[in-house]
C-alpha cells in the first residue's frame, strides 16, 4: 500500500458514535438494524449528503431499498429522524436532521443518572437506619423511624445525620431529642456539609471545657456550720 492509497483511506474519515448510544440502543428502543441505519444516515450527512436516497443506504447494508425506506419512515414517525427542508437560494431541499435522536439520548442519560442518584440515596437512607439501630443496640421504634424519616426530608443529608449522632455518642446523651436540637441548631447556623459540621461540633466540645474549667476554677463559699448536739 503507497501514500496514495493511504491517503484516499484517511480522507474516508470517520465516524463518532457516542459511548452511551452503544450501550443504551435497546433502552432507547432501537434494535441492530435501526441502529446501523442511523449511523450509515450520520456518516452520510458528515459527507454533506443529507438526504440519501434509500438504494444509497441499501447499498452499504444487507437491505432492500424497500426494507430501508421502511426503516426510515419508522424512525421519523417514532421521533428518532426529523425530515425538514433547508432553503439553499431558491429551492427548498429536504434533509434529514439526527438531532431527535440525540434529544432521547440526552433525556436516557439524564433519567439514567437520576435513578444512580436514587438508588445511592436509597441505600445511604438504609445505611442511615443500620447504623442508628447499632448505636441504640435495639431495633428504632415506629416513632423513632418516622423522625429519622422526617429529618431526610427537610433535607438533612445522611452524612450531617451520622454526624449528630456521632456528636450525641460523644456528649454522652444518646437521644433522639438531642440529636434533632443538633439538627436544628446546625440548620439554623447554615451547616451543610460534613466538615462543617465537625468543626462545629469541636467548637462546641472545647466551649464545654472551657465551660466546666471556669466552674471548678470557682471558690466554693463558707457555709455556717450549725451543731445539733448541742441544742
Amino acid at each position: 500500500m503507497n501514500k496514495e492509497h493511504l491517503y484516499a483511506w484517511f480522507k474516508e474519515g470517520t465516524i463518532t458514535i457516542p459511548s452511551f448510544l452503544l450501550t443504551n440502543y435497546k433502552s432507547l428502543g432501537l434494535n441492530e438494524q435501526e441502529m446501523v441505519l442511523l449511523l450509515q444516515l450520520q456518516s452520510f450527512i458528515d459527507k454533506g449528503n443529507h438526504f440519501p436516497a434509500p438504494s444509497q443506504i441499501s447499498d452499504r447494508m444487507t437491505l432492500q431499498e424497500t426494507e430501508c425506506l421502511f426503516l426510515i419512515q419508522r424512525l421519523v414517525q417514532r421521533g428518532f429522524v426529523q425530515m425538514a427542508v433547508e432553503e439553499n437560494q431558491e429551492i427548498g431541499q429536504e434533509k434529514y436532521s439526527l438531532a431527535p435522536l440525540y434529544e432521547k439520548m440526552m433525556d436516557c442519560f439524564l433519567k439514567t443518572l437520576k435513578q444512580a442518584e436514587s438508588a445511592e440515596v436509597q441505600k445511604a437512607e438504609e445505611s442511615l437506619y443500620t447504623i442508628f439501630e447499632q448505636e441504640f443496640g435495639r431495633p428504632l421504634s415506629p416513632f423513632e423511624c418516622e423522625t429519622l424519616a422526617m429529618w431526610m426530608e427537610d433535607d438533612h443529608q445522611p452524612e450531617i445525620i451520622k454526624s449528630a449522632l456521632r456528636e450525641s455518642v460523644i456528649s454522652g446523651k444518646l437521644n433522639f431529642r438531642y440529636i434533632d436540637r443538633i439538627l436544628f441548631e446546625w440548620k439554623k447556623n447554615g451547616i451543610k456539609t460534613l466538615s462543617q459540621a465537625r468543626e462545629q461540633g469541636q467548637k462546641f466540645r472545647v466551649h464545654q471545657k472551657r465551660e466546666r474549667k471556669t466552674e471548678t476554677a470557682q471558690p466554693i463559699k463558707d457555709v455556717p456550720f450549725y451543731n445539733w448536739l448541742e441544742q
